[in-house]
Parts: C-alpha cells; sequence; structure tokens
C-alpha cells in the first residue's frame, strides 16, 4: 500500500552541515518529522559535497517518515565558482564583474541539465548565459550554437 504524501518542503542546505537550528528544525519540526534523523541521512549522503549550497526536496509521508532528494547547486553558486567572484553586480548592464568561457557554461549546463527545463544542451546553455548576463557576468568568445 502506498504512503500518503502530506507535505513537500524544499529548503537550500550546505553539503554536510544540516544541523536541527533555523531554518532546518522549525520546517521539519512543523511537520512533525524527526529532525536529527534528517541531518543524519542528509549530511551523510552530502559529505563528499561538504560546503556546496544544495537545494533539496523532503516528501513528508502521513506515518512522520520522509523520503528526500538532493538536487544539484544552483546555477549562481557554479557560475560565482568558475568566475572567482562573491557576489554578482548591482547594476549588471553597466558593471561586469567577472568572466567564463563557453566552455565552463557548458560544463554548467551539462550538470545542471536534469534540474533545467530544456531538452538540448544549447538550450541549457542559454539559460545559464541568461543567468550570467542577469549577473553582470561576461562570456568571453562566440557562441557554438
Amino acid at each position: 500500500m502506498a504512503k500518503e504524501v502530506v507535505g513537500i518542503i524544499k529548503l537550500q542546505i550546505k553539503g554536510g552541515a544540516a544541523n536541527p537550528a533555523p531554518p532546518i528544525g522549525p520546517a521539519l519540526g512543523a511537520k512533525g518529522l524527526n529532525i536529527m534523523e534528517f541531518c543524519k541521512q542528509f549530511n551523510a549522503r552530502t559529505q563528499n559535497q561538504a560546503g556546496k549550497l544544495l537545494p533539496v526536496i523532503i516528501t513528508v509521508y502521513s506515518n512522520k517518515s520522509f523520503d528526500f532528494v538532493v538536487k544539484t547547486p544552483p546555477v549562481v553558486v557554479q557560475l560565482m565558482e568558475a568566475a572567482k567572484i562573491q557576489k554578482g553586480s548591482s547594476e549588471p548592464n553597466r558593471i561586469k564583474v567577472g568572466k567564463v568561457t563557453w566552455e565552463q557554461v557548458r560544463q554548467i549546463a551539462q550538470d545542471k541539465m536534469n534540474d533545467l527545463n530544456c531538452f538540448t544542451i544549447e538550450s541549457a546553455m542559454k539559460i545559464v548565459a541568461g543567468t550570467a548576463n542577469s549577473m553582470g557576468i561576461s562570456i568571453i568568445g562566440n557562441p557554438p550554437f
């Protein structure tokens, strides 16, 4: 017999660093979940990605059990790592704060392909390039499409 889903919780947590403090504790406690059990499972599953910001989707069932899916880091975080910057530009159309190559854009697009709403690598690269443009990051070279 299938378990009845009573809720879905979406959080962004640093890999290997889940603890019962806010925002994790209050979000899980409100649904009646075992907070420490989630923290142990999440930290064990993400210990190889320590320090990276990871989106997680937690499915809560009626018997107070849960499942969770860990997604890849957001495109913004990956672009900031590739461009070696701390934050995006306050005026992205005027002030450029970093540079990435089309090869780096392709790597990020391949990494995020499962989470993006597209079917080809070229369309995924366009999405990543648009995000880079919105952050004030220039893309070096000619687009490969």
